[in-house]
């Protein structure tokens, strides 16, 4: 069974907090999200396996520990997931990389698919599928579907902020998913989205409003 994770560790809470002030610049605030990527990353891979390895440091010969199992793939959910490679590559540097791009269809509000591009292996790999914003649970959650029908089976999704909607939907839509959130907000306004949130992610990381 999947699990939720809501982040409570100071570091992730304050730089969190600290971004949802309207003033921080666009600059500012993609330093924030790779950081607060990269912290999350590490709650997240607490469970990944080690294997020993024989290893030889500068005194003497000892049995040290190395990842072992899958390798690791992070495949961000266009286009506000880009945001958070960055940070998630300075701790799993050799992890590849696939992209995910999903658009709200404006008379069915339902997600649909413009851009998949996968590793090769990825059915092979644990995955890590990032998105900063778990509003509706919509596009997450059809992202999550897409990755299945493509034979992955070990998934983590990792968000800055959730809604409690989102959340129940993806719960329930892929209880075999683990979920990691920076932050759980009050709720999704009449628009959709998180208050008291932070605006659109995607357009402050990338200064396009």
């Amino acid at each position: 069974m999947g699990r939720v994770h809501i982040m409570d560790h100071p570091l992730v809470r304050h730089k969190i907090d600290y971004i949802r002030r309207k003033e921080v610049g666009t600059k500012e605030f993609r330093e924030m999200i790779e950081e607060i990527a990269m912290l999350m990353c590490y709650e997240a891979t607490r469970e990944l396996k080690l294997a020993d390895v024989e290893i030889e440091t500068p005194l003497c010969k000892m049995t040290g520990k190395e990842l072992a199992g899958r390798k690791l793939a992070v495949v961000p959910i266009l286009r506000a997931g880009l945001g958070m490679v960055e940070g998630i590559l300075k701790m799993i540097p050799a992890a590849k990389i696939g992209h995910i791009g999903l658009y709200r269809d404006p008379d069915t509000l339902m997600p649909v698919e413009y851009y998949c591009k996968l590793p090769s292996d990825c059915d092979k790999r644990e995955v890590f599928v990032v998105d900063p914003m778990l509003a509706t649970g919509g596009s997450s959650s059809e992202a999550l579907a897409m990755l299945k029908q493509k034979g992955v089976k070990n998934m983590t999704f990792l968000c800055i902020l959730a809604a409690p909607e989102g959340l129940e939907k993806l719960s329930k839509d892929h209880p075999d998913v683990d979920i990691y959130a920076g932050a759980l907000d009050e709720k999704l306004n009449e628009h959709g989205y998180i208050v008291p949130g932070l605006g659109d992610a995607g357009d402050r990381i990338f200064g396009t409003k």
